[in-house]
Order: structure tokens, then C-alpha cells, then sequence
């Protein structure tokens, strides 16, 4: 991929809408991918005819801010914003038309990012659509679309936000405190808040209590979905070495073509929420620790990095459109072949 993939991104479209994005907040990859690709030299080619893929540089984060009336609730200035503007480089290029969007990919860290790309039939069923709501009871394709990690920036450095002592060293069983919305969370907190001091589940820390300090001394971390299937904690429970345990219905997993998340991670199922301590002391202290090493290994395809180093999470995606891209052919008389 490195040698040969090369990328032609759209210059049409003015901030903040297009070619810009949120940096610093749980869509920051919405923001922070946007950038790196309008500058990066190595994977971008002015050519378009050079290009494997071509990116559509739109936020849907920033069009939830300046096209959608919070008050309206009506979703349609989105759509007409990327209606217009498929339409304006599929009426300036050829490329759009030739492939029926098939070699063409957005990117959304906004919960309503597939409901952007409902917008035109060709951008959901053929297009790439790389989102932190993967979630394959909206649509989510992972046969040609891409699932990326949500990361909460709070600033544009990991400073701080990686670390922690090695597995013998982390005292609590489990932990997790977010807020109660979605209906997974519920249940949650109903078997588990204030029930057992081996399973830290709070709906707001205590006072004086640190929430990665807390991360930082757990064996695993609990990954709750919310309203969307996307969660921010499963991300910092990698930077902080805390073994995720993902409880969500219909989620794919970032990089699931490449990482083993099973080797890295817990699934439970919402059902088996009540046996959630029974599921963890059943794990032997030699496969946590297998499990705690491999956290350590990965973590480093979820770091964001300014500019961006090989394997790190800017990497992981355009890997993972690379993949995608790789399984259409687009044949001389402007039609699409699956390889």
C-alpha cells in the first residue's frame, strides 16, 4: 500500500462544511483525518488519473453544526448539502459517473454519518463509507465499508492520555462510569452499580475520583454502547493497557480485517450482563495477561499522531479503504466488477 496507493481528494467545497473538521472532541477523526489527507504528500496525488480512490471531503460533524437546525429536526439541508455536492464533482469529473461511486469514499465520525450517506443510493450501497457507527443493523456493509475508532481528542496530543502499571500490578476486577443513555447502559448499571467491589460500574465517579486513574488500575474495562454502537472508552481503555470487555448488539470492531480482537478484548453479550463477573474470573490469570500484552501491541494502531507514523490509526484507514478498493474492478466500459 505504502508504494503504491495514491488518493485524489476534491478541492471543491469551501470551510467549514468541507475540508475541515472537529480536531478536539469525539468526532476529532473526522477533523484530524480531513487534514492529514489535504496535506499529506505521500498517499495524495494531484492526478486524478493516478488515483486508486477518490475522498469526498465533507464533515458531517461540521454540516450538524451550520446546514442542520437543531430545533427543525429536519435532516433534509444535509442531505441537499451532499446531494449538491456529489453532484457538482460528478458534473466537473468523470469519475464519479464512470465507477457509480464504487471507487469513491467519505469518512464520518458524527452518529449520523450513514444517515448522510443515505442521501444518494450509489454513495450507501457502492461507495466506501468509512464510520465510527459501524453498525450492521444501519446498513453498515463490512464487506466494502470501513470501520474506524472514535477517539475523544482533548487536545491534539496524547499527552497523558497513555499509560499504566503492568497486569500484576491492577487491582480492580472491572470498571466503567459514563452517562445512562441507549438501552444497554441501563441494564448495566440496574446488576451492577454499587453491587460488588469487584466491579467498579458508576454512573458518576465519586468525588475526588480519577477516571483513568481508575482505567490505569483495572484488568479490563467495560465498553458499553450508547444511543450508537461507537464508544470512545474502547480506545482509551487501549491507551491506558485495560483489557476491553464490548457489550453492544450489531457492532463491527475497528480493523477487524488485520486485528484479532478476540486475543485482545471480551465480548458479552447483553443478555449475559448478569454473569458478567462469572465471565471474567473464568479467564485465567495466564490468558488475561496474554490478553493485557497484546492491548500493549495494538494500541499503537489507535494512536493519533501529528504527522502520522506507520501503523498508526491514519495508516489503519487508509489500509482498510486500500482493502476495499482492492475487491473493485472497474472495467473499460464504465462498469463496476466485484474481484
Amino acid at each position: 500500500m505504502e508504494k503504491q496507493f495514491k488518493v485524489f481528494v476534491y478541492k471543491e467545497g469551501e470551510p467549514p462544511v468541507f475540508h475541515d473538521g472537529p480536531c478536539k472532541s469525539i468526532y476529532s477523526m473526522e477533523g484530524n483525518f480531513i487534514y492529514k489527507l489535504d496535506v499529506d504528500t505521500k498517499f495524495q496525488t494531484k492526478d486524478p488519473q493516478k488515483a486508486h480512490v477518490f475522498y469526498l471531503p465533507f464533515s458531517v460533524a461540521k454540516m450538524v453544526r451550520f446546514v442542520y437546525s437543531r430545533d427543525s429536526r429536519d435532516f433534509s439541508p444535509i442531505r441537499r448539502t451532499v446531494v449538491d455536492y456529489i453532484n457538482l464533482v460528478a458534473q466537473k469529473y468523470p469519475y464519479w459517473n464512470r465507477s457509480h461511486g464504487a471507487d469513491h469514499f467519505m469518512l464520518a465520525c458524527h452518529d449520523w454519518g450513514p444517515e448522510a450517506s443515505f442521501s444518494l443510493p450509489y454513495l450507501e450501497k457502492n461507495s466506501i463509507r468509512a464510520l465510527c457507527n459501524a453498525n450492521t443493523s444501519e446498513r453498515f456493509n463490512p464487506v466494502k465499508d470501513v470501520s474506524i475508532p472514535e477517539i475523544n481528542l482533548i487536545t491534539d496530543k496524547l499527552t497523558g492520555l497513555m499509560g499504566g502499571p503492568s497486569a500484576s500490578r491492577r487491582q480492580i476486577l472491572a470498571f466503567f462510569a459514563g452517562g445512562v443513555h441507549g438501552p444497554i447502559r441501563p441494564v448495566l448499571l440496574e446488576h451492577w452499580e454499587d453491587k460488588d467491589e469487584d466491579i467498579k460500574v458508576h454512573k458518576y465517579l465519586p468525588r475526588g475520583v480519577n477516571y483513568y486513574d481508575m482505567m490505569r488500575n483495572s484488568k479490563y474495562c467495560i465498553c458499553p454502547s450508547g444511543y450508537e454502537v461507537a464508544s470512545p472508552r474502547i480506545v482509551e481503555a487501549l491507551y491506558n493497557g485495560c483489557v476491553p470487555v464490548l457489550i453492544s448488539k450489531s457492532y463491527v470492531a475497528p480493523f477487524s480485517d488485520v486485528l484479532r480482537w478476540k486475543s485482545f478484548s471480551v465480548t458479552v453479550s447483553v443478555d449475559d450482563i448478569p454473569k458478567l463477573k462469572e465471565i471474567l474470573m473464568n479467564i485465567s490469570t495466564r490468558q488475561y495477561i496474554r490478553m493485557q500484552r497484546r492491548v500493549l501491541q495494538v494500541r499503537r494502531h489507535f494512536e493519533f499522531n501529528s504527522p502520522p507514523k506507520r501503523y498508526d490509526v491514519f495508516h489503519m484507514i487508509l489500509h482498510s479503504v486500500w482493502l476495499r478498493r482492492l475487491n473493485v474492478r472497474i472495467t473499460d466500459d464504465h462498469g463496476v466488477v466485484a474481484n
